[in-house]
């Protein structure tokens, strides 16, 4: 039987998941939690097989909680589960050590394909997902995914640089603050920072700045 780890933050996601898998019976589910941390040290007392991992999480980002889970789990496969098909975090995530990224709007047959692929080594990508990743590798390497800031966090960054809180910006932006800190998150990444102080002065440094 393949061990399955969950972590979505929604629960309906979760259960959603949960049953299909359950009524499969190859599967055997090891956990269903809501935040990264709780994933990982899941991840290290069970050692899963797959892991399915929600890209954004409320505590951490799916790309911090693969990395860890791969350091603490080396032998868990991790699939990013997303309902973002853009490709601005694909060739990070895939860096970070994810094997498969499919979309939650895939069927329950092709997410359980997809898995048993996954549990078997095999990398697996949505479609659009894979349309994606085409159109990120075409680019000049200095326009990558992960080597630079997509337009959205270049915005973040500005209105950090600007003093604005995660509740100010995600106001300004239209934007949830669970988003805003997934993408301040990914900012402190891309740029190598280990705080906004330090993200507000690269901004105002290199001149990113909304005034």
């Amino acid at each position: 039987m393949i061990s399955i780890l969950i972590c979505d933050d929604h629960a309906v996601v979760r259960y959603g998941i949960a049953a299909v898998l359950e009524a499969q019976g190859e599967f055997r589910l090891v956990g269903a939690v809501d935040r990264a941390e709780r994933a990982i040290d899941l991840a290290a007392m069970t050692r899963p097989d797959v892991v399915l991992m929600d890209l954004l999480l409320p505590d951490k980002n799916g790309i911090h909680a693969t990395r860890e889970i791969r350091r603490v789990s080396p032998g868990s496969r991790i699939m990013l589960l997303t309902s973002h098909e853009g490709e601005e975090y694909l060739l990070e995530a895939m860096q970070a050590g994810a094997l498969s990224y499919w979309l939650k709007s895939a069927s329950p047959s092709e997410l359980v394909e997809a898995i048993e692929n996954t549990a078997r080594g095999e990398a697996v990508l949505h479609p659009r997902i894979a349309a994606a990743m085409v159109r990120a590798m075409a680019r000049p390497s200095g326009q990558q995914a992960g080597q630079m800031l997509t337009e959205r966090e270049t915005d973040v960054l500005k209105l950090i640089a600007d003093g604005l809180s995660n509740a100010n910006i995600a106001a300004r932006l239209g934007l949830s603050e669970k988003t805003v800190k997934n993408h301040v998150s990914h900012i402190l990444d891309k740029l190598a920072l280990t705080d906004r102080t330090q993200a507000a002065v690269y901004a105002w440094r290199e001149g990113i700045k909304s005034r």
